[in-house]
């Protein structure tokens, strides 16, 4: 749907690896202790696995969080 999620404020990227079997409630407690943001502050954070071919990200959109997961069959994210 087109306008679902607006543009967030900012975006920020983890720097370490994280455990892809980890939520919503997981990624936002590594937000918050690492990287001191809180998912609704109305930023994107970005979180990647160790190999690099999985990404999560969470995103607030005025109601609640979004967590949206893109896995690369081939190649990774640099």
């Amino acid at each position: 749907m087109p306008g679902l999620i607006t543009d967030p404020m900012a975006i920020w990227l983890a720097v370490e690896p994280v455990d892809m079997l980890r939520g919503i409630d997981g990624l936002s407690m590594i937000a918050q202790e690492a990287l001191c943001k809180v998912p609704c502050s109305g930023v994107a954070i970005v979180f990647r696995n160790r190999p690099g071919n999985r990404i999560k990200v969470l995103l607030w959109d005025a109601t609640g969080v979004w967590l949206c997961q893109r896995r690369l069959h081939v190649g990774g994210f640099v």
